[in-house]
């Protein structure tokens, strides 16, 4: 587990993060990490039945902002930047971390993957930040950064990963590209690519325990990384320090992705 870090050096900021299904989440990580480093959190959950897994960890967050999120309802995706405007008046860190796709499409193979499973993961998992940047990009009034959760599979094929590796990879193209169109607006824009993680997203995919086990076995560094390898990253890149990195996918997998 993670050390508590004592730099405060995104004091003062405010971050949105969506995704935290339990304390197991990538997205988890992300919050954590930003608080630790001084951020202050507006904190999302997809439903009521999530609810009671995220509510816990929002409160040991100290999150001022905690509200549903359902990215398919327009809505709630409005109301969730209208309250962040008007408490905060301004937003400075957006990281994305949603991703879904029919189980039977999911599992069935790309060949066999139906249109409209195809077009509710690209939705759900890749256009939905671009609806989330589209809003959160006025109240970024001294530029900020914006994060979206990619997987190796977006650039390999990796077996059983099946309509989501498509879907990753628009959602690193989309990435690229805002980066590009805000980059004006000095808001820097990354897709982090973590190593295979035990979350409760991943447990959807056909044998992920394999996955682990290879990625452990190729991994330079020798293990696998966990939530807060990722959320610390995430920090550094929202942080002055990285103020001239913008459009990247950053591999957070222990070196996996550099073997053959």
């Amino acid at each position: 587990m993670s050390q508590s870090v004592q730099h405060p050096v995104l004091s003062g900021k405010k971050a949105l993060v969506t995704g935290i299904a339990n304390g197991h989440s990538i997205a988890y990580g992300c919050a954590k990490a930003f608080h630790e480093v001084g951020a202050d959190l507006a904190i999302t959950y997809a439903d009521e039945k999530a609810r009671p897994y995220v509510e816990p960890l929002a409160k040991d967050l100290e999150a001022p902002i905690f509200m549903p999120f359902n990215v398919s309802k327009r809505e709630e995706l409005e109301a969730v930047f209208e309250r962040i405007a008007s408490e905060w008046g301004e937003l400075d860190i957006l990281a994305h971390s949603v991703a879904w796709a029919p189980k039977s499409d999911l599992q069935g193979g790309l060949l066999n993957c139906s249109a409209e499973g195809f077009a509710a993961a690209m939705d759900i998992s890749c256009h939905s930040f671009v609806r989330m940047a589209r809003l959160a990009a006025p109240l970024m009034k001294h530029g900020g950064s914006m994060f979206a959760m990619s997987y190796y599979g977006a650039n390999k094929v990796v077996p059983n990963y099946n309509v989501m590796g498509p879907v990753k990879a628009a959602l690193e193209a989309c990435a690229r590209y805002l980066a590009y169109e805000l980059g004006p607006q000095q808001i820097r824009v990354h897709a982090v690519s973590p190593g295979p993680l035990k979350t409760r997203a991943a447990s959807g995919l056909r044998d992920f325990d394999v996955l682990l086990t290879q990625a452990a076995e190729r991994a330079p560094l020798g293990e696998l990384v966990d939530i807060m390898d990722v959320g610390f990253t995430c920090a550094y890149l929202a942080t002055p320090y990285a103020r001239r990195l913008s459009g990247e996918t950053l591999y957070v997998d222990g070196g996996v992705h550099i073997m053959a």
